[in-house]
């Protein structure tokens, strides 16, 4: 597995702190605001996994473009993005190695807390 930063969805993520489209829940919150396989197949459905990868910020270029499989570590719920989300991303890229992800995260942590 050679999950690698999605820069697609860096931009993203980055753009909606600009826009102030993120909610500032608690580290814990996630498995409640984590959208669950039916949001995640209506989101498909409707925009493509070109779209879906957006709200991702691991990407998997070994696996093929439209599976749910190729993207890891989502951090939105196809409308925000959570600050839950991010921090859980942040703990778990770093415990596996994923230095580059938990870094993005660790700078998203940085614009969302500067408010």
């Amino acid at each position: 597995m050679t999950i690698k930063i999605n820069d697609a969805a860096l931009r993203h993520a980055r753009q909606l702190v600009k826009d102030s489209r993120f909610a500032r829940d608690t580290r814990d919150d996630w498995s409640e605001h984590a959208p669950d396989a039916e949001a995640e197949n209506a989101f498909i459905d409707k925009h493509g996994y070109k779209e879906y990868g957006t709200w991702h910020l691991g990407e998997d270029a070994e696996k093929t473009h439209d599976t749910k499989g190729r993207y890891s570590f989502p951090f939105g719920d196809f409308r925000r993005l959570h600050r839950c989300a991010i921090l859980a991303i942040q703990s778990r890229a770093a415990q596996n190695n994923y230095d580059d992800i938990a870094a993005a995260a660790k700078s998203l942590l940085d614009e969302l807390d500067q408010d």
